[in-house]
């Protein structure tokens, strides 16, 4: 069971997130995804364009094991640069419609191959 919540008397979401998640069943780790093509070439310097591209890898993945972003109870976000992070979350929000995982935000030092943004997920086997 996937119940994402948000606390009434707490400060409320500033974007497509819960304020938590309870969740039952089996846990999917998903590693980092970074806006690689299948055929493991990098997609151009744009934070939109590499987001989606990230946001399509993790479906992907999600898919490669029966789930779908709605199965998604945490993601955590690196970002190259918080300047980032409005077109990420705009990207972000479209890919998980109206459901709302945990979610963290950080901008870094570095991510690999120079990467703007990495996104990392804690799936839920386990959605009803």
């Amino acid at each position: 069971m996937i119940l994402p919540f948000i606390a009434p008397d707490a400060a409320p979401a500033i974007g497509p997130y819960s304020h938590g998640v309870i969740a039952s069943g089996t846990f999917v780790f998903l590693s980092g995804q970074i806006a690689l093509h299948a055929d493991g070439t990098m997609v151009d310097d744009d934070i939109t364009k590499q987001t989606a591209q990230v946001m399509s890898n993790i479906k992907t993945l999600l898919e490669s094991q029966g789930l779908t972003f709605n199965n998604v109870v945490k993601s955590t976000v690196f970002l190259r640069t918080m300047d980032d992070f409005a077109a990420m979350n705009a990207v972000y929000a479209e890919a998980f419609g109206d459901h709302r995982p945990a979610r963290s935000a950080f901008a870094v030092a570095g991510l690999p191959k120079n990467a703007r943004v990495e996104i990392e997920i804690i799936a839920c086997t386990d959605d009803k």
